[in-house]
């Protein structure tokens, strides 16, 4: 593939975890880009990201042909830019495993969204756990178990190597340890929370962890 520019336009770090997905996917691959933030919930933010992109809605990849808006979207057209990167896994049954898990992610877990709202940087009591983000945490555990157990034991990720599903599930993992969530009262048999403790200790997690640290200094001073 021909070399392409890309712009990735996210929102705060500390709170967009549908920018986080595609910045983590660039990073990990070593996908060259730059980055470009706007401040959210301030007075001029919907008229800003307007001004970038069509849906109104943070994140949105610029290429050198146009745009690609929507986190799930950016992910799909960079494993097609990108091939060698294996951004899905190459065998049949894998691949189609990763991306439903990743469309499930996409467009579920409302409840757990809801109740558990990205804040990168804070530590909360674990909330009151109602009937429904009890079964959003619980088919997270098992779908990062199964996922684990058929497709990755050769290596840390879900997929053995890091994959979209990664990219898709990093911002959960994230929310887990905000709101102090012991998996092993959701089924877990120790896997999830491993899996949990290899996306927090990526340099580029860590990356992005200091880019918030220093967005929320400048909300300060």
């Amino acid at each position: 593939m021909a070399a392409t520019n890309y712009t990735l336009v996210i929102g705060d770090k500390n709170f967009s975890s549908w920018s986080l997905r595609p910045w983590l996917a660039l990073k990990q691959c070593a996908i060259p880009f730059t980055e470009e933030r706007i401040r959210l919930r301030q007075p001029n933010t919907k008229a800003e990201i307007l001004r970038n992109s069509p849906s109104g809605k943070v994140p949105v990849l610029k290429t050198d042909t146009g745009l690609v808006w929507d986190s799930l979207a950016i992910l799909e057209y960079l494993a097609e830019r990108h091939p060698k990167q294996h951004l899905w896994p190459q065998e049949e049954e894998a691949r189609g495993a990763a991306r439903s898990i990743s469309a499930e992610m996409h467009a579920g877990f409302v409840t757990l969204r809801n109740e558990m709202p990205m804040d990168l940087l804070g530590l909360y009591p674990s909330p009151q756990i109602d009937a429904g983000l009890e079964s959003d945490i619980k088919r997270i555990v098992t779908i990062w178990r199964e996922a684990r157990e058929r497709y990755g034991k050769g290596g840390p990720f879900l997929f053995d190597t890091f994959s979209n599903a990664d990219a898709m599930y990093a911002p959960v993992v994230t929310r887990f340890r905000t709101y102090g969530v012991d998996l092993g009262k959701f089924g877990d048999d120790g896997s999830a929370a491993a899996y949990a403790e290899t996306i927090l200790t990526l340099p580029a997690i860590e990356e992005w962890t200091e880019g918030a640290q220093a967005e929320m200094w400048e909300r300060v001073t």
